[in-house]
């Protein structure tokens, strides 16, 4: 199978940036495929530390083909300022080793001004976005009204565009009490910044379809996690894509037959950012424990995590929404030392028991853990390569959690370096 799509099986911040990162070594081309840059990726490479939020984590490679599909809303200026900060730490970025799909929409400075100030008036019932304007975007996306990268070529059709954008935006901005935006306004900044993003502009369909019919192997990285998918996740706390792996066709393209073998990151534990239920969550000395040393902040907010025990029933149920083939475990060095480890198993919900995790906001709001102990270790699991240099407690938690979620394992991250996995199933040979 030359195709692998990787996806996160929780709320995202599992660790995708290094697996993504490590399997791009078996790869040719890495193509993001929804999201925007509210997603944050944190690679470290020799000692060095790249934060991500736009790029594909392949662009920290040389030789590698990075894609962003038209699945995606790309911030211009935020993409032209993390292109920058790269270079600087001397990666190089090009139109030779990043291209972005021309038909992708935009997003814009009143976006996340928008984002803003629906949050503030939301008061209590905040979802928790990151309020970097992706949602928004993909309003104006559907609404068939959006700016797209191939509009910045055709300067002359641009203002004409712009101003059908601000009929829908100019009286959310009245009604919000905000000022209006002048068409000019709008169009001079986005003139400023084509120079910067236009030069990558390409059909990415079209380069997909060329790359695989010349039998390179594509590596599809998703942002966020199925939790947080606008269909299947927490809703309303959630994003505002699909990310679950079938989103990779229709992102870039390719068609249903996308990806030969789907691969979920998942976290040893669970975290979550932002509002909406976590019925795992510790608000106690293990869950201050966990995010101490899971560093658990968010790359692109800085917000805390909220942490808490693994949570079986939710991983499971997302990768079989997702079409999981095989996970990557990420963080078991994080729990290194705990006496004893829990794992939710099921659900109470008024005495009811639950093996899945149910639609209704009420509900998810109201179940309750149902846990499982599992005894912890001691030694250290950090930089381990083999499996073999685990201690049985590990390997008995990493077994047990492929029991209870109904799918294997295929490697276990045990740090942030890039060489520290141990590999059970190579995702390009199975």
């Amino acid at each position: 199978m030359a195709d692998v799509a990787v996806i996160g099986a929780q709320w995202g911040d599992e660790g995708k940036g290094k697996v993504v990162d490590w399997l791009s070594a078996r790869a040719e081309v890495v193509v993001r495929f929804q999201g925007g840059h509210n997603a944050g990726h944190t690679l470290v490479v020799d000692g060095e530390v790249y934060k991500l939020s736009l790029l594909p984590s392949g662009i920290v490679r040389e030789g590698k083909m990075s894609v962003i599909g038209n699945g995606v809303v790309v911030d211009p200026w935020a993409l032209a300022e993390e292109i920058a900060r790269l270079q600087k730490q001397g990666v190089s970025i090009s139109p030779v080793n990043l291209v972005i799909a021309e038909n992708a929409a935009l997003i814009l400075p009143l976006h996340g001004e928008l984002d803003a100030l629906r949050e503030a008036a939301a008061g209590d019932g905040k979802i928790g976005t990151t309020k970097r304007g992706i949602g928004p975007a993909y309003e104006d996306k559907i609404g068939r009204r959006a700016i797209r990268l191939i509009d910045l070529a055709h300067p002359g059709s641009l203002k004409e565009k712009v101003e059908k954008l601000l009929t829908h935006h100019n009286a959310l901005r009245r009604g919000l009490g905000e000022q209006e935006i002048t068409p000019d306004e709008l169009v001079a900044k986005l003139k400023e910044v084509t120079p910067k993003v236009l030069p990558f502009a390409g059909p990415v369909w079209k380069l997909l379809h060329d790359a695989r019919k010349a039998g390179k192997r594509i590596l599809y990285e998703g942002a966020q996690g199925v939790l947080l998918d606008v269909d299947h996740g927490t809703y309303p706390y959630v994003t505002s894509s699909n990310v679950v792996a079938g989103q990779a066709a229709a992102g870039t393209g390719l068609g249903p037959k996308t990806s030969g073998y789907v691969l979920g990151i998942v976290k040893a534990y669970t975290t979550r950012v932002g509002e909406g239920p976590f019925p795992t969550e510790d608000h106690g000395e293990h869950g201050q424990i966990l995010g101490e040393r899971g560093r658990e902040f968010g790359t692109v907010t800085g917000r805390k995590r909220r942490c808490g025990w693994f949570d079986a029933v939710l991983v499971r149920q997302s990768l079989k929404i997702s079409g999981v083939d095989g996970i990557a475990l990420t963080k078991l060095d994080v729990l290194d030392g705990l006496p004893e480890l829990k794992v939710c198993v099921g659900y109470d919900l008024d005495g009811k028991q639950l093996d899945h995790f149910p639609a209704g906001m009420d509900a998810q709001s109201q179940v309750k853990p149902v846990y499982e102990t599992i005894p912890g270790w001691r030694d250290s699991t950090e930089g381990a390569r083999s499996w073999a240099d685990l201690p049985a407690e590990a390997v008995k938690y990493v077994r047990r959690l492929e029991e209870l979620i109904e799918c294997p394992v295929a490697l276990v991250s045990t740090s942030p370096e890039r060489e520290d996995v141990i590999l059970m199933r190579d995702p390009y040979e199975s």
